[in-house]
C-alpha cells in the first residue's frame, strides 16, 4: 500500500539537541513524513547547519517560528515543536489558531492551567494535536496492553514502574559535573524531573491499564550536584478499580542509564517488560511457570503485525523504531484528520491526556511538601 508522503515543518530540534534527529529519523522511516522546512534554533549558524545536514531546502529555513508558520501555513500537513516544553505554548496555540495539525513533544507544557488552555484551543479550534509519547511504540508494550486487555493474568491489583537515569549524579572524565541545557537547572510548579520522567510513567500506566490516578503519596529528593532542582521521586498512588501502584523516577541513581521497567501483577499471573530487553515479555503464571515472548511467539496478537516488522524477530526493535511506530500512527490520524474523518487512535494522545498528567504531577508535589496523601482531582 502506497501512501503520500505528509509534510512536516520542526520548530527547535537542531543538530545540537537532545531530540531533534530522533523525531527526525523516526518520522520519515517508513516514508509517512518528509521533513520540508524548519525554525531549528535561534543561533543562525546552527540554524543552517541544521537545515544542511538534513537537506532542508534554504528557502524553507526560518529564523523564528512566527515567521515559520506564517510562511508554510497551507504548505505543510502538520509542524512539529522541540523547542524547551515552556516555551511550548504560544507556538501551539497559533498553529491551532492556523488550522496547522501539532505535533508535540513531551511534555505538552508545564501546568494543567496551561494544559486546559490548550484543551480548550483544540475544542474551540477542532484542531488537531498530538504528544509524542514514544514508550507506547514499543511492540510488546502495544503487546503487554493487549494481554492485559485480553485478561492473560487476571485482574491487575499492583504496577511497579520505574525509570532511574543517573546525569545528574555523573561526572564527566575530569571529574566534573556534566553541564545540562539551562532549562532544566529551574523548577516550577512541577519539577522539571517530573515533566521530564514522570509524564511517561503517568501515561503508561494509563496506556496500560485505563485506571486513573486517584490519590498519591510521594517523597522528593535533592541527591545530585544540582541541588536547586528535584532529582528523585518516590511515589505510591492509588488508582481507580483499587489498583495500586509503586513509582519511581530519578536522575540520581549511578549505574542507570534509562531504566525503565514495568511490572503488572494480577490475580492469576505477572508480566514484565524492561526497555533494555525491549523485545521480551515475561508471562508468570500462578501454577509457577514462566514464558519468555517476543514477537516470533505464537500467542501474540499485536507485535507480529507487519509494521512492527522491518526487520524479523530476532534483531531487535530499539527506541527509535519504536518512535517511528508512533510517528506511523500519527500520519494516519492526521490523514484522517484531513480527510474529514474521525482521527482518534488508541496510540495517539492528546492535550486532554497531557492535562490529566500534570494534574497527576501537581498532586504529587503537593504531597511531597505537605508529607500527606493528596487527591488527583481532574
Amino acid at each position: 500500500m502506497g501512501f503520500q508522503k505528509l509534510k512536516l515543518g520542526f520548530i527547535g530540534g537542531g543538530i545540537n539537541s537532545a531530540v531533534g534527529e530522533v523525531h527526525k529519523i523516526a518520522a520519515q522511516m517508513d516514508g509517512r513524513f518528509e521533513l520540508v522546512a524548519g525554525c531549528f534554533s535561534q543561533d543562525s549558524n546552527i540554524n543552517n547547519e541544521t537545515a544542511e545536514q538534513w537537506g532542508v531546502c534554504k528557502t524553507r529555513i526560518y529564523s523564528n517560528w512566527c515567521e515559520l508558520l506564517n510562511s508554510e501555513c497551507g504548505k505543510i500537513d502538520a509542524v512539529v515543536i522541540l523547542t524547551p516544553t515552556p516555551l511550548h505554548k504560544d507556538a501551539i496555540d497559533t498553529a491551532l489558531d492556523m488550522n496547522i495539525p501539532v505535533i508535540c513533544e513531551k511534555a505538552l507544557v508545564s501546568s494543567s492551567h496551561e494544559a486546559s488552555q490548550i484543551v480548550q484551543k483544540v475544542n474551540d479550534t477542532q484542531g488537531f494535536l498530538a504528544v509524542t509519547y514514544n514508550y507506547t511504540g514499543y511492540p510488546m508494550i502495544r503487546e503487554l496492553k493487549e494481554m492485559l486487555k485480553n485478561g492473560t493474568i487476571g485482574k491487575i491489583e499492583q504496577v511497579h514502574i520505574e525509570m532511574p537515569q543517573e546525569g545528574f549524579l555523573r561526572v564527566g572524565k575530569n571529574g566534573e559535573p556534566i553541564t545540562h541545557q539551562g532549562w532544566r537547572m529551574k523548577d516550577g510548579s512541577i519539577p522539571t524531573l517530573s515533566l521530564d520522567l514522570g509524564v511517561h510513567l503517568h501515561h503508561l500506566v494509563d496506556f496500560l491499564t485505563s485506571e486513573k490516578p486517584v490519590e498519591v503519596v510521594s517523597r522528593t529528593n535533592h541527591y545530585g550536584t544540582h541541588h536547586q532542582v528535584v532529582d528523585n521521586t518516590v511515589c505510591i498512588i492509588n488508582y481507580t478499580n483499587n489498583l495500586l501502584c509503586n513509582m519511581w523516577f530519578s536522575k540520581s541513581a549511578l549505574g542507570c542509564r534509562n531504566g525503565l521497567k514495568i511490572r503488572m501483577f494480577g490475580d492469576c499471573g505477572s508480566l514484565e517488560w524492561v526497555q533494555l530487553n525491549p523485545e521480551n515479555l515475561i508471562l508468570n503464571d500462578n501454577k509457577g511457570q514462566t514464558v519468555i515472548i517476543d514477537r516470533s511467539s505464537a500467542q501474540v496478537n499485536v507485535a507480529d503485525l507487519k509494521k512492527y516488522n522491518r526487520f524479523k524477530p530476532g534483531h531487535p526493535s530499539g527506541f527509535i523504531e519504536a518512535f517511528a511506530n508512533y510517528y506511523y500512527d500519527v500520519a494516519d490520524a492526521i490523514t484522517s484528520y484531513r480527510g474529514k474523518r474521525d482521527p482518534k487512535s488508541e496510540y495517539v494522545f492528546g492535550a486532554d491526556l497531557a492535562y490529566e498528567g500534570l494534574k497527576f504531577l501537581e498532586a504529587v508535589e503537593i504531597s511531597a511538601k505537605s508529607r500527606t496523601w493528596s487527591k488527583v482531582v481532574f
